[in-house]
């Protein structure tokens, strides 16, 4: 609760008038704002300081005017060494060639959440793609292809996660994705539903459209698990995936030989693939 003096308004006025005023002038020059002096035009400088330009000497005023000066040239270099630490910190944390995560930021972000998850009792997963068939666009497209090949998959994989998501390119055609507080069918619901959009756009290239495939891993990750851990887990997946696709790929080629020799056995138990894609399964 505020308490109002009892001193009346008159006496008040009467008694704070002098010193007030004092207070107020000495206030005033010890909360000068330098750096605004120094961003000053040169003629409103001695103003700024609440000075006239009377009081100063000529060698005083050429003092300040010098000092101000250095000031605004140390605050133009301060404002530049922080673009160049954004600058830097951009290049330690970006892949080369795409805007997305190098491996080394993708580790440290995979870190933060499993202490995230551990810490608040939460889940997350990370989801490991390898690009299907970049040999073969290099060898027949040439390398600048690749290249934009890539850069078609990981504008892809931007676009359709969430904000909180992390994509990031862990080596070669090989693309990792983070998924803050997803579980184990989540993650298998988004792997899938990013296989379909891979699948359904594809990229020109000297006026001919290409279709990308790949083939996704899913790693539910684990409290007190190292993110390398958690990355190997999902790399052993992808690669079960793909090599469950290569296997009734050679199935179906050994069945369209034999059409003119008789039936051929095919094991029904063998996962579904989307066309031009691998997808895992639930287990």
């Amino acid at each position: 609760m505020k308490v109002r003096s009892r001193t009346t308004p008159a006496t008040t006025r009467t008694a704070a008038a002098r010193p007030a005023t004092g207070v107020g002038k000495a206030n005033k020059a010890s909360n000068v704002n330098v750096a605004e002096a120094a961003a000053a035009a040169p003629a409103d400088r001695v103003a700024f300081l609440g000075l006239s330009e009377g009081e100063l000497s000529p060698n005083v005023r050429l003092a300040l005017q010098t000092l101000l000066d250095e000031v605004s040239n140390l605050r133009d270099e301060l404002d530049q060494t922080r673009k160049r630490i954004v600058h830097l910190e951009q290049l330690a944390d970006e892949d080369a060639m795409l805007p997305i995560s190098n491996r080394r930021a993708f580790v440290r972000e995979l870190t933060r959440m499993i202490s995230y998850a551990e810490r608040y009792n939460s889940t997350g997963s990370v989801l490991y793609f390898d690009v299907n068939g970049m040999k073969e666009i290099n060898d027949r497209y040439g390398h600048a292809a690749g290249d934009a090949a890539l850069a078609h998959f990981a504008r892809l994989l931007v676009e359709n996660v969430r904000d909180t998501d992390v994509v990031g390119r862990l080596g070669g055609d090989e693309f990792g994705v983070i998924l803050a507080q997803a579980d184990e069918r989540q993650a298998q619901e988004k792997a899938s539903a990013l296989v379909r959009i891979i699948d359904r756009s594809p990229f020109t290239w000297q006026d001919e459209q290409l279709t990308l495939s790949c083939a996704v891993g899913i790693h539910q990750f684990l409290a007190q698990q190292s993110a390398e851990t958690a990355i190997t887990a999902a790399d052993a997946n992808m690669y079960k995936v793909k090599r469950r696709h290569y296997e009734k790929k050679a199935q179906s080629s050994m069945l369209a030989a034999a059409f003119d020799s008789g039936p051929v056995e095919i094991d029904e138990a063998a996962p579904d693939v989307l066309p031009g894609a691998t997808l895992p399964d639930a287990s």
